[in-house]
């Protein structure tokens, strides 16, 4: 149920108009999602489902309690409220309790398309279709998950502020296994406009990778130069702007503390070509025109030119160490000021090494230095001379993002293109040829 901004902003003033707390923040979140699956070169599921979330937080001497409901009648409504209130009456105090929000401004963000929440049945099918017809011809067996998705978020609080915001997203995911099983490829895209999302494009490298995987030899882990497809890099950097929490740092619990309760603000932490950064109103990634706790969004450099610009306040970590709130990143973005190499490019340059597909099974190791362990998945080929010799079996990875992408290790850097799949957040990262990446042990994994 993607609700209107007149709709949404009706159901927000029903819901506070039934609250007696002393402060209060309501949000409604409307979805409509579609998908078509499919297995084995056949279609498995179609469906879609409509959806509609409301949630209220409210304070009583400053004693919080939460609830929520997916029901719009009045008696709902008034019954969220009156259920948040009696939590909050029984719950300890709220020691990092500010006043909520009063007016702000927003800017809007062009990331919703019509077209693509309401993708017809025919159209996907089509799309879908030529992507198992790609697969048969191939012979190569494929699966994957097509989904489009329409959001609207809004919210408001007791002292007059009010947000809303709608979102669209397409996405196709496609694995392709040969049919000796020897051999596996995945490739994954999505876009906010269907226009712009290349199913045949999506096919295609799936399949690629899958024949050129085949029948992989083994090599002994160990550190290795490597190419990283964008795939990869976003695999790694996609959530990595959550470090860049001031109150982590400050506690010492961030690979971006420093000794003595300080930070590294200021410092060079990556190579000096690199800069990440969120902007809302990007036109490839739009983000929401909002941040934690309702605080406008602003285009915000964390990293610009290998240097720890930024660190994230929230409003109550702002006001214990007297500065301004940061709006928090909405969208991932990795860029170089350096001209872009391509892919192929850098496989040239590189003397001995590994191409890296895609990552898979990433967990946190240490936050406090940003090491992950992982593995490689769907295609790791070894590099020698310039030219691709060959697969190899895939391997676990330990591995520090801070190490990686540090002054030294990072040689050529690509431009920076959309990555996501379906149902995920898109961002903007580049292929990476990197002096050194650490592999720990073979896997499995095919």
């Amino acid at each position: 149920m993607l609700l209107s901004r007149e709709e949404a902003k009706a159901l927000c003033e029903k819901l506070l108009g039934y609250v007696q707390a002393d402060d209060a923040e309501v949000s409604v979140r409307g979805s409509d999602d579609s998908h078509l699956r499919f297995a084995a070169n056949a279609v498995t599921t179609s469906g879609r489902r409509e959806d509609v979330e409301l949630s209220v937080t409210v304070w009583i001497e400053q004693k919080k309690g939460s609830a929520s409901t997916n029901q719009t009648d009045e008696v709902s409504l008034q019954a969220v409220v009156e259920q948040a209130e009696r939590l909050a009456r029984v719950s300890p105090v709220d020691v990092e309790y500010l006043p909520t929000l009063g007016p702000q401004r927003y800017q809007p963000v062009a990331g919703y398309v019509e077209a693509t929440t309401n993708i017809s049945l025919a159209a996907r099918a089509r799309a879908v279709g030529e992507v198992i017809a790609a697969c048969d011809q191939a012979e190569v067996v494929g699966a994957g998950f097509h989904q489009a998705r329409g959001a609207a978020e809004a919210g408001a609080t007791r002292r007059g502020n009010f947000f809303h915001h709608r979102a669209s997203g397409v996405g196709l995911s496609v694995t392709a296994r040969t049919r000796d099983g020897s051999g596996s490829g995945y490739f994954a895209r999505n876009h906010f406009d269907v226009a712009r999302l290349d199913a045949a494009r999506i096919a295609r490298e799936a399949i690629q990778k899958a024949l050129r995987s085949r029948e992989p030899r083994t090599l002994a882990p160990g550190a290795y130069s490597v190419v990283l497809e964008p795939q990869a890099v976003a695999d790694l950097l996609g959530y990595f702007p959550n470090y860049f929490d001031a109150r982590e740092a400050d506690e010492g619990r961030s690979p971006f503390s420093a000794p003595g309760g300080k930070t590294k603000l200021g410092e060079m932490i990556f190579d000096e070509r690199i800069s990440l950064y969120s902007n809302p109103w990007h036109p490839e990634v739009p983000g929401a025109p909002f941040a934690q706790d309702g605080i406008p969004a602003q285009k915000l450099y964390l990293v610009r030119n290998g240097v720890l610009e930024t660190m994230t306040y929230t409003r109550y970590w702002a006001k214990k160490k007297d500065k301004e709130p940061t709006p928090g990143p909405v969208n991932a973005i990795l860029e170089s000021n350096a001209a872009p190499v391509s892919l192929e490019d850098m496989v040239k340059d590189m003397r001995k090494g590994l191409l890296v597909s895609r990552f898979w099974y990433i967990r946190t190791v240490d936050p406090r230095t940003a090491a992950y362990t992982g593995l490689t998945r769907d295609g790791v080929w070894y590099i020698e001379d310039g030219k691709t010799q060959h697969p190899v079996r895939n391997f676990r990875f330990n591995q520090s993002v801070l190490q990686m992408l540090a002054p030294g290790n990072v040689e050529l850097i690509g431009a920076a293109e959309r990555v996501g799949g379906p149902g995920d957040d898109a961002g903007l990262f580049p292929a990476l040829k990197l002096r050194e990446f650490n592999f720990t042990s073979l896997s499995d994994a095919i």
